[in-house]
């Protein structure tokens, strides 16, 4: 079984309810260890756009013991001095 390329493809997986708990775990993490602050973007400024990355992690029987939703952003978009330090 084939991992999910896309948020669209993990709604529509057969697991689709485990996607949905590690999206809303991933979310929880980011929001308690403050990852981000949102923020209003500057007039003429885009965005950097992310992705969810789905992961069933097995262990050694083939078994899926856990599913990971990880979100990323698109680091080839990034510029130095505008986006980072």
């Amino acid at each position: 079984m084939e991992d999910p390329e896309s948020y669209t493809k993990a709604i529509l997986d057969i697991d689709s309810k485990k996607w949905q708990e590690a999206m809303k775990f991933e979310m929880d993490s980011m929001y308690a260890n403050q990852v981000w602050t949102l923020v209003d973007p500057h007039e003429g400024i885009v965005p950097i756009g992310n992705k969810c990355i789905f992961k069933r992690k097995k262990c050694l029987d083939v078994k899926v013991e856990t599913y990971k939703a990880r979100l990323v952003t698109k680091g080839y978009r990034h510029r130095e001095g505008i986006d980072y330090e």
